[in-house]
């Protein structure tokens, strides 16, 4: 099968400024010979890449910001020419890359209609005929003659979505503009592009959802640092990028949460000093300490301390609380009925939850100890141990699983 769309070792190049330009140094510099100042620097968001698309595929391009997502939609459009390598297409190409990308916006809906159309090499007597179909698919009907410098961002996708998808496209360019605007001309827009595939439409789409690429896209490149990580199978593809995407962010996360601890924790810690808490773990079922959870996995909440003299009936406790505040639960080892006689010196307790039934979020957890009769708190630290629920593939609205069946 001949591609309609083939990369061949494809690079481009971009001069980062450190510094703006006075409008006489931009304008004596077109008379000069162009040479890289000393303060540029270069940018690099496609190294080498290579690949094949072919007729009627759908193919979905993910990957974190910066990494050249947009510039491989861009290059493919000829708005860009890369640096070097290759690059052919085969077929009508219609973008849709940037709100009011082709846009004047002191024309109406109705003449910037015509003017994009022409632009995307139809006639006049083209446009004509799709004009009432352009207009009804957009919902713009009451604001067609009104310049479009006066259209809200969503009016903007939804005029550039309609005129797009029907200037007869063999490859469309869909860009993450479908986040913008109401929710039912967004699913409307995804039946749309449903119905350009089974024509044998050719699609590239650009998301940072995961569940929209997998949606609609049977196969997906993931790019990394300026690299092609990985092209294949939707699913397979898809899965990789975000296993990665939040092992950075637990990363991050762990970095922040450190020095979040040493800017507040005389604030969010208090206690008369007779138990220590010197460290909270979370542990998964190998022992290994993690930030990042999934519903149904096992939690560990591993409390170290150390008790400076004998300590009679000490209580262990926990909370966890969601971002917003909402209090999840607090068990402790009275409640629980596990009753500890004494501790002195170093050790450590431990409270498991065998499958953890929470959804997906941001959570903290607080830890103390006290004394039997809750009269004297030893040690409290407020909401200082963070940790994450990835998406569930069961659920995904609330806090906690039932664990319900269907039947």
């Amino acid at each position: 099968m001949n591609p309609v769309i083939k990369f061949e070792h494809v690079s481009k190049r971009f001069y980062l400024n450190q510094h703006s330009r006075t409008v006489q140094e931009m304008l004596f510099g077109r008379f000069r010979k162009r040479k890289p100042e000393f303060d540029e620097q270069e940018f690099w968001p496609l190294k080498d890449i290579s690949f094949e698309v072919n007729a009627g595929e759908t193919v979905g391009i993910v990957g974190p910001n910066g990494v050249g997502k947009s510039t491989i939609l861009k290059l493919v459009a000829r708005i860009l020419e890369p640096t070097s390598g290759t690059i052919t297409t085969h077929g009508r190409v219609r973008t849709l890359l940037e709100l009011g990308a082709g846009f004047h916006p002191d024309l109406t809906g109705r003449e910037n209609i015509y003017l994009n159309g022409a632009i995307m090499g139809l006639s006049r007597d083209e446009v004509k005929r799709k004009f009432d179909q352009i207009v009804s698919f957009s919902e713009l009907e009451q604001f067609i003659d009104m310049p479009v410098k006066h259209y809200s961002s969503g009016m903007y996708v939804r005029l550039g979505f309609a005129v797009a998808i029907h200037t007869d496209p063999e490859i469309l360019l869909v860009d993450e503009v479908l986040s913008v605007g109401d929710a039912s001309f967004q699913i409307k827009c995804m039946e749309q592009i449903d119905r350009l595939r089974g024509s044998g439409v050719t699609i590239l789409f650009v998301s940072h959802s995961a569940d929209a690429v997998k949606s609609i896209c049977s196969r997906a490149l993931w790019l990394d640092q300026g690299r092609l990580a990985a092209d294949g199978a939707v699913e397979s593809v898809v899965a990789r990028y975000v296993d990665q995407t939040w092992a950075k962010e637990e990363e991050r996360q762990q970095a922040a949460a450190e020095a979040e601890d040493e800017e507040k924790e005389d604030d969010r810690r208090w206690g008369s000093g007779k138990v220590v808490i010197t460290d909270v773990r979370l542990l998964d079922e190998q022992g290994a300490e993690r930030q990042q959870f999934r519903e149904g996995d096992k939690l560990i909440v591993e409390i170290h301390y150390q008790a400076h003299t004998r300590i009679a009936q000490p209580v262990f406790g926990l909370a966890i609380h969601r971002s917003d505040g909402v209090h999840i639960t607090g068990p402790n080892t009275k409640f629980a009925g596990h009753e500890i006689p004494w501790i002195e010196g170093t050790g450590a307790v431990r409270y498991t939850v065998t499958n953890l039934p929470l959804l997906e979020g941001l959570y903290h957890i607080s830890v103390a100890a006290h004394n039997w009769a809750d009269t004297e708190m030893y040690d409290y630290h407020d909401r200082l141990y963070p940790f994450r629920v990835l998406p569930s593939e069961k659920e995904r609205y609330g806090i906690v699983t039932l664990r319900g069946e269907w039947s």
